[in-house]
C-alpha cells in the first residue's frame, strides 16, 4: 500500500488540472474590456458630445474667421481642410490619454484594483483589455470628428488603409501613455499634470494648426525632435499626400514611442511599481 503522503493522484477528466494564468483567456480580457466599453456607451452623449462641439468652434473659428482671410496653406488646401488632421490628432491624444489613465486609476482610487492583481489573470490580459478599450474609444471619437469635419469643410483621403493604421496605433500608444500616466498618479491632479504639462504644449508645437515651414528657422530644428510633430505630419500625408511629410520617419516614430511605452509597462508589472503599495 502506498504511503499517503507520497502518493499522487492520477489526472483524470473528472478533475482536469488548474490552468496556468500565464495561457491567455480571452473570457477574462473580454469581460474587463465589455466593462469599460459599456460605461463610454452608457454616457455617448457626453462622451462625444463635448469634442464635436469642440471641432465645430474649431473650424469655425480657425476655418472660417480666420482661414478665409488666409491663402492656401500649402499646395492649395484651404485652410479649414489642412485643420482636419491636427484636429484629429489633438483629440486622440488628450481622449485617449485620459480614458487609459482614469480606467486604470479608478479602481487603484476604489481599491479594486487588487481583485484583478489576485486575480487569475496575467498582467498581459490587464493591459490588452484596458489600453484596448481606451483605444477602441479614441478611435470612434477620430472618426466622428472626421464625419463632423464633412459638414463644413471639404475633406479628401488618398491613403484610407494608412490613415486608419496611423489612427489606430497613434490611439494604442497614447493610451499605453495614459495608463502608465494612471498608475503613476496618487492623486486627481495628477492625472491631468502630465497632459496639460506637457503633452498639450508639444501638440500645438507639433504643427497641428500650421506647417513646420511657417517656424521662425531657429525654431524649425526644435521642431523636428518633437515626436508629436512626425505623428501629426504622418497622418496629414495619410489625407493629402504632401511632399514635405516624410511618412517612413513618422511611422518609425510611432512605432518605437509605441515599444518603448510597452517596454515600460512591463517594468511597471514586473517590479509591482506603485501597484503592491
Amino acid at each position: 500500500m502506498a504511503d499517503a503522503s507520497t502518493a499522487v493522484l492520477p489526472a483524470t477528466p473528472e478533475a482536469p488540472a488548474r490552468r496556468s494564468v500565464s495561457a491567455f483567456n480571452g473570457h477574462s480580457v473580454w469581460a474587463m474590456y465589455r466593462f469599460q466599453m459599456v460605461r463610454f456607451f452608457r454616457t455617448i452623449g457626453e462622451s462625444l458630445a463635448t469634442p464635436v462641439i469642440t471641432t465645430a468652434l474649431y473650424f469655425v473659428v480657425f476655418g472660417s474667421a480666420i482661414g478665409g482671410r488666409m491663402q492656401p496653406v500649402v499646395e492649395g488646401l484651404q485652410y479649414g481642410s489642412f485643420l482636419v488632421p491636427g484636429l484629429i490628432m489633438l483629440s486622440v491624444f488628450t481622449n485617449s490619454i485620459f480614458n487609459a489613465s482614469f480606467g486604470i486609476y479608478f479602481p487603484k482610487f476604489t481599491g479594486t484594483i487588487y481583485e484583478l492583481l489576485s486575480a487569475p489573470i496575467s498582467y498581459l490580459e490587464i493591459v490588452i483589455a484596458f489600453v484596448g478599450a481606451a483605444a477602441t474609444k479614441s478611435v470612434i471619437l477620430g472618426l466622428v470628428i472626421l464625419a463632423t469635419a464633412y459638414l463644413f469643410v471639404p475633406v479628401q483621403i488618398l491613403h484610407p488603409v494608412e490613415m486608419v493604421l496611423f489612427l489606430v496605433l497613434v490611439s494604442f500608444a497614447f493610451s499605453l501613455f495614459g495608463f502608465i500616466i494612471g498608475i503613476w498618479a496618487q492623486s486627481f491632479e495628477q492625472l491631468n499634470f502630465i497632459p496639460m504639462l506637457i503633452v498639450t504644449p508639444l501638440t500645438f508645437l507639433g504643427g497641428a494648426f500650421y506647417t513646420v515651414d511657417m517656424l521662425p528657422e531657429a525654431w524649425r530644428g526644435v521642431a523636428m525632435i518633437n515626436p508629436v510633430m512626425h505623428l501629426i505630419s504622418g497622418f496629414r500625408w495619410a489625407f493629402f499626400g504632401l511632399e514635405g511629410d516624410n511618412v517612413m520617419i513618422s511611422l518609425s516614430v510611432t512605432v518605437v514611442f509605441l515599444l518603448a511605452l510597452l517596454a515600460v509597462v512591463a517594468w511597471i508589472f514586473k517590479t509591482g511599481y506603485r501597484l503592491k503599495n
